[in-house]
């Protein structure tokens, strides 16, 4: 003879209490199983290394001091910029305007709803 389901069910209620389970009767997808492993964010932390001192930081830290340092990479990088604009290839000039003569419409492209528009067949 089968034990009718109120009872099994108070049975499994039972059994998650005493070995700290969710109670699940309906078996919906909960994400228990992911919720109740280790967390990932140290082992993910200690997976990349840490920064290293650039020369940027090692510049800006005795700059104070008053001296004066050299990069081959920075001098390189603006060395080819300047080859590069005396063959026509680099960046163009930003345009300069007065202030107040860069207008984005004029008023005569401007429509006005009073005009009548005719239009011909």
């Amino acid at each position: 003879m089968a034990a009718p389901r109120s009872r099994m069910l108070d049975l499994l209620k039972v059994q998650c209490r005493i070995f700290s389970h969710t109670f699940n009767p309906e078996n919906l997808r909960l994400g228990n199983k992911i919720l109740r492993q280790r967390l990932r964010g140290a082992a993910l932390a200690s997976y990349y290394p840490r920064k290293t001192v650039t020369f940027e930081d090692l510049e800006r830290a005795y700059r104070p001091m008053g001296l004066i340092t050299f990069d081959p990479l920075r001098s390189h990088h603006e060395e080819m910029n300047q080859i590069r604009k005396l063959r026509g290839k680099g960046a163009p000039k930003k345009k300069r305007t007065a202030a107040g003569t860069n207008k984005p419409y004029s008023p005569s492209r401007i429509l006005h709803y009073s005009t009548p528009i005719h239009i011909h067949p």
